[in-house]
């Protein structure tokens, strides 16, 4: 019933976001679905509707990783960025564009190999006498954002004002308008490694009780760990080589369903994937829709910090009490 109803949400909000623009218009006027003889119909298939597909599998990705990487990491306020991936596809997507690769299909390249390359560098650094150890893991992660942050930094400073400024748009998170076949090869990955993620939800669900509980109930637990480590980088890493750096979806979005659906991984990872898709979609809706006052449309990064800000300041309240404060 849930997943019932998030799809049905996300269905509603797709056709909301679809139909909403500076020339709105309803299901009759798409007939006949002739892209060349009717305006209509060529702005839904080859503008709108390639955007929507992207908020779609971008936010799924994003939540989904949050899930998994507040499971493996057992810190409710992990988000995926933490882990330092981020940082490599960010790298890599910033010297794409110093290079000269305006193109989205070479940036989402060299971003996603940025983002293999740090997974790579992380995992090796955090394995510690043949174990995966978190907390080197998130170690490294913030190390490795750090040096990629500076190296990012320094290619800002020695830019043009041009490319400074594509490099910090993209920076902050933007949807753009990708080709089908670049949303086939999206597609294909983060199906894979969210049906990878959900594939070890009771791993996740033992992993609650501790290692050792774990390992005593028949669970391969360095396995587990890496298995959850790879796909969820895998997901933060093609995100971010599409899209740029949105945060806080991986935040929100499972806290949210954890807290009116609990915390079965079982039923949680294919809610957050709903839920992070639709709450993308209509952050972006937010974000064309902001266009009319402020004569320019924000990027989608920006609406979900706004979001995200007072909300993780929430959860450390929640978290910590009134002493934090």
């Amino acid at each position: 019933m849930p997943l019932a109803a998030f799809g049905a949400l996300l269905l509603v909000a797709i056709c909301i976001s679809a139909a909403y623009g500076p020339q709105g218009f309803g299901l009759r006027a798409l007939f006949p679905l002739d892209a060349s003889v009717n305006p209509a119909t060529t702005t839904l298939l080859l503008v709108r509707l390639p955007r929507i597909l992207l908020a779609v599998l971008v936010g799924g990705a994003l939540a989904t990783v949050g899930a998994a990487y507040q499971s493996l990491l057992k810190n409710p306020l992990a988000d995926p960025f933490v882990m330092g991936v981020s940082g490599g596809a960010a790298l890599g997507g910033t010297l794409s564009l110093v290079l000269g690769g305006a193109g989205l299909g070479l940036q989402a390249l060299c971003a996603f190999s940025g983002a293999a390359l740090a997974t790579w560098l992380i995992y090796r650094l955090g394995r510690i006498g043949g174990r995966v150890e978190v907390l080197s893991v998130l170690l490294v992660g913030v190390v490795f954002n750090a040096f990629a942050s500076a190296v990012i930094t320094f290619l800002k400073a020695v830019l043009d004002a041009q490319q400074t400024q594509q490099v910090l748009f993209w920076l902050m998170g933007n949807l753009g308008y990708p080709t089908y076949g670049e949303l086939l090869l999206m597609a294909v990955v983060v199906v894979a490694a969210s049906a990878a993620l959900l594939g070890l939800a009771r791993v996740m669900n033992l992993f609650a009780m501790g290692e050792e509980a774990a390992a005593s109930l028949g669970v391969e637990v360095e396995r587990g760990k890496t298995v959850i480590f790879v796909a969820a980088s895998l997901l933060v890493g093609t995100a971010v080589a599409y899209s740029g750096l949105i945060g806080f979806v991986g935040l929100m979005v499972p806290h949210a369903v954890r807290l009116m659906f609990g915390p079965d991984h079982r039923r949680l990872l294919p809610l957050c994937w709903l839920g992070g898709a639709t709450l993308l979609v209509l952050a972006d809706l937010l974000a064309r829709a902001s266009f009319g006052s402020l004569k320019t449309e924000p990027p989608v990064g920006v609406i979900t910090a706004f979001l995200g800000g007072p909300f993780f300041l929430f959860l450390l309240r929640r978290r910590y009490g009134r002493a934090f404060f």
